[in-house]
């Protein structure tokens, strides 16, 4: 008689059968009409495994990487707690500074427009000192020559351009305010040649140039075209004694002289 198998042998089998059946039945169902059940079975049943496989490793190694991850989250929380708490500090501790910057910044915009302001009326004015040269008596219009060359260049700044017409005015003014008799050469309408010659000038308003050898005067004052020369053959006596006043050569005096009262316009009115 040939030994019959124990109940025990069979238990695993029946079990992994009636747990592959489903499998072997959709598998079945699925496969094409040529292909095994048994081996469309028993490749679903290994794919299944690995799938289980993975999950259970994936479930692993989330259970263990869990308290780890919450950790960080809570340390993250409580680190951001703390920088809110010390940016909201910050920002009461700086609320005074952050108000006076803004004030500043006002102040700077208020005195960058003024300055911008400033600055176009100083181009104005600087334009209108560069139209008087020509109306200057020679002698302060050379003393000035450095200072208007300065004045006329490219790129000068605010405060070199405002220097330089408070300097040109401040002459000017000084100037007006005294009488100056002196030598200086000066090329005169009629004339070959500059010559040097006696001048006098009472202030920017005129002046005489004499010319003793020759004994020829011209009368000086601003004219249309700028300052002009003009031939006084009668004033040669007066001015020589005015000049030797001037010199402390004669004794003090009063000299009767041509002038013209008023000032000349660019278009040759007087005022």
């Amino acid at each position: 008689m040939r030994p019959q198998p124990s109940k025990k042998m069979h238990m695993p089998r029946l079990r992994l059968l009636r747990y592959l059946a489903p499998l072997l039945i959709a598998g079945g169902l699925c496969a094409a009409p040529e292909t095994d059940p048994m081996e469309s079975g028993e490749k679903a049943a290994g794919e299944w495994i690995k799938v289980r496989l993975e999950t259970a490793r994936l479930e692993s190694a989330w259970l263990t990487d869990r308290p780890l991850l919450e950790s960080t989250v809570n340390g993250l929380k409580e680190r951001a707690a703390t920088l809110e708490e010390k940016r909201d500090n910050l920002t009461a501790k700086t609320a005074k500074d952050r108000a006076e910057i803004e004030t500043l910044q006002a102040k700077d915009k208020a005195a960058a427009d003024d300055l911008a302001a400033a600055d176009a009326r100083l181009k104005v004015l600087v334009a209108k000192i560069i139209e008087l040269r020509p109306m200057l008596p020679p002698r302060l219009s050379e003393a000035l020559d450095l200072s208007y060359r300065s004045l006329e260049g490219p790129g000068l700044a605010t405060g070199e351009r405002m220097q330089l017409a408070t300097t040109l005015l401040s002459r000017c003014s000084q100037f007006n305010r005294l009488i100056s008799s002196g030598e200086e050469v000066l090329t005169l309408p009629g004339e070959e040649g500059a010559k040097s010659l006696e001048v006098i000038y009472w202030g920017l308003s005129f002046g005489y140039a004499l010319d003793r050898p020759a004994g020829k005067v011209w009368y000086g004052a601003p004219g249309p075209q700028g300052w002009q020369w003009t031939p006084r053959p009668e004033a040669v006596a007066p001015v020589t004694k005015l000049i030797a006043i001037y010199n402390d050569k004669a004794d003090p005096d009063f000299v009767v002289v041509p002038a013209t009262l008023g000032h000349t316009a660019p278009d040759g009115s007087t005022k």
